[in-house]
């Protein structure tokens, strides 16, 4: 009995084609972010800022946990505080080593001030809840319209600065002696990050932004090495996690971040299996 009470919580689709229609929102935020978490995340692996992303997401979730506690819209605090971060890290942690160390400040002190800031909120716990874990219902028309718009930013701006960008993200020393502004470059792919961070947690949640942002990206490049079909795959997976962790979670009573880390792993983990079948000589445990 215990396990047919879990399973049904997990998976339960006698409803379902009655709650598909509340998450069509959401399935179109998604699928946006998706795409969007594909294309950065080539960037972010090649750029070695997985750590940083976290770093953002925190104090991320503080700007959208204080303007849930002042009545303000949380995904404007979410940009507010993923910005804040972006710049910080873009400015001061200039090197690998300067930006993993500020990320490990910024990370905790983001975390407490978000952790203070729904302790004094009052509300629904699920609004609590719904910025650590992600929400499946919880994209309306005006937030869809803001997602749709920031996301067009973002897409936009990846593609006037990809070529400088792969350029001085493959090698930094070259594409400086070559005039290519690369501190410049770093700070706007900071900023561009910290929108894509902001609208991933609404989805995600913060705690587990990096299942959209790092891991189809990491899966990617763990079965080729050609530029275009590691970003098509990138994308792909990043739409398959994100889809299908909405369209699953619908199903049961569990948040949705569950089903989209578990949907990402599980990429992950083909792939490493099919990166081991085809070079089994070079692959490493």
């Amino acid at each position: 009995m215990g396990l047919d009470n879990f399973l049904e919580r997990v998976i339960n689709f006698e409803d379902y084609a009655q709650l598909l229609p509340l998450v069509s929102n959401s399935l179109i935020a998604g699928a946006v972010l998706g795409v969007v978490g594909g294309l950065i995340g080539i960037f972010i692996m090649m750029r070695d800022m997985a750590f940083a992303v976290h770093g953002i997401a925190e104090l991320s979730f503080a700007g959208a946990s204080f303007a849930l506690l002042i009545g303000a819209d949380v995904v404007t605090g979410s940009v507010f505080g993923s910005l804040i971060a972006a710049l910080v890290l873009g400015v001061l942690g200039t090197r690998a080593k300067d930006r993993n160390s500020i990320t490990g400040v910024l990370m905790p002190f983001g975390l407490g001030l978000g952790i203070l800031f729904l302790s004094l909120y009052e509300g629904r716990s699920a609004n609590k809840f719904g910025l650590l874990t992600g929400q499946i219902v919880a994209v309306d028309e005006a937030q869809l319209g803001g997602t749709l718009v920031i996301s067009a930013v973002v897409i936009l701006a990846l593609i006037i600065m990809w070529r400088p960008l792969t350029y001085a993200s493959v090698d930094p020393v070259l594409a400086r002696a070559r005039g290519v502004r690369t501190s410049g470059l770093s700070i706007v792919f900071m900023v561009v990050l910290a929108l894509a961070v902001a609208m991933s947690i609404q989805v995600v949640g913060a705690l587990l932004v990096l299942a959209l942002l790092i891991t189809p990206s990491a899966a990617a490049l763990r079965v080729s090495s050609n530029p275009a079909i590691t970003v098509l795959l990138s994308v792909l997976f990043a739409l398959t996690s994100v889809v299908g962790g909405i369209l699953l979670a619908l199903g049961g009573a569990l948040p949705i971040s569950p089903y989209v880390t578990t949907i990402s792993f599980v990429i992950y983990l083909a792939c490493r299996l099919i990166e081991a079948v085809r070079s089994p000589s070079r692959h490493q445990v």
